[in-house]
């Protein structure tokens, strides 16, 4: 699938799905540090969006690879992955909903906020 075929967004049943089949990709929380240790999904990097554009050069070795963002709701995450793209990460994509969604169909029982 080439760049340009990349939805903007992706959600939690594929991102789970890929975590399953050892799908390499880079999945990163873009919440803040304290909603990050109230409650994470395994596999995650914590960058925060308000850190983002200081730290982005942290994801330069991803810049071809696949990378979810996700975030409580997915507004944030959906902003970073349309950022994202514009310096150049192609396939960045927001999971629709964030870990709200993802407590709900993924894993029943995690903290909800």
């Amino acid at each position: 699938m080439s760049a340009q075929e990349v939805p903007l967004e992706i959600d939690c049943p594929t991102v789970k799905a890929k975590q399953d089949s050892g799908d390499q990709f880079l999945f990163l929380d873009c919440r803040e540090t304290s909603e990050y240790e109230a409650v994470n999904i395994k596999g995650t990097t914590l960058l925060p969006m308000s850190e983002l554009a200081a730290r982005v050069a942290e994801l330069e070795a991803h810049r071809d690879s696949e990378i979810v963002i996700h975030c409580h709701h997915g507004g944030r995450s959906l902003r970073v992955a349309n950022w994202l793209r514009q310096q150049g990460f192609s396939t960045a994509q927001s999971m629709a909903g964030g870990i709200d969604v993802w407590a709900v169909e993924i894993e029943p029982g995690m903290m909800r906020y």
